[in-house]
């Protein structure tokens, strides 16, 4: 069954829900990897999918971080319709389109998207954001706008 997972209630606005599309078991811990799809809400015909970890109870009970997930994460981007790219930031530090909490308040995963105008290329990148532990941790999808 899908269902709608809001993202954490301390993400910036420009943070949107996502659907879960998948849920695979890794090991008999309860462990999962977690699938689910967003649309870009400023850029129609854009999906992304972003796939995460998430510890099952056996796994936080043995290891005793109760409050935590690992900030490891994939994603791809696809066109998946026209695409009409709106109202975006069109700077080198781009914009907020999806934010994941991974523990209580200090860390969470980011899905950020920029515009290469030059190459026509929406880039988006999901990458861990912590308070005081910067991680090289992250993932790169684009999505040319090339139209012949």
């Amino acid at each position: 069954m899908k269902k709608i997972i809001a993202a954490a209630a301390f993400a910036l606005p420009s943070t949107l829900a996502a659907e879960q599309v998948g849920n695979v078991d890794v090991d008999w811990l309860g462990n999962d990897l977690i699938i689910e799809a967003l649309a870009d809400p400023k850029v129609t015909g854009v999906t992304c999918h972003v796939t995460y970890f998430e510890r099952g109870l056996i796994d936080r009970l043995q290891k005793g971080n109760w409050f935590e997930d690992p900030s490891n994460s994939s994603i791809s981007c696809r066109q998946t319709g026209p695409i009409t790219v709106g109202d975006i930031n069109r700077d080198d530090e781009g914009e907020d389109v999806f934010t994941k909490g991974r523990s209580i308040v200090f860390k969470s995963i980011k899905v950020k998207r920029i515009f290469d105008e030059a190459n026509q290329t929406l880039i988006y990148i999901s990458h861990a954001r912590d308070v005081q532990n910067g991680s090289a941790k992250m993932s790169m999808s684009t999505v040319p706008l090339y139209q012949p």
